[in-house]
């Protein structure tokens, strides 16, 4: 797998999980889901822009 493939695929998860949180938003978990999604998010987005490692 591309690691452009696996930074979407973080993206991607990390966006389901936070709709997910977002819809329990009222209970400390939901805050909690919310916030590890988007930790996903922004991992996975930092991941695509980072420069490779030259060979």
């Amino acid at each position: 797998m591309k690691s452009t493939t696996t930074s979407w695929v973080v993206t991607g998860l990390g966006a389901v999980v936070s709709g997910l949180g977002a819809t329990m938003r009222q209970s400390r978990l939901g805050t909690g889901i919310l916030g590890f999604g988007l930790a996903h998010m922004v991992l996975g987005i930092l991941d695509m822009v980072r420069p490779l490692p030259e060979k």
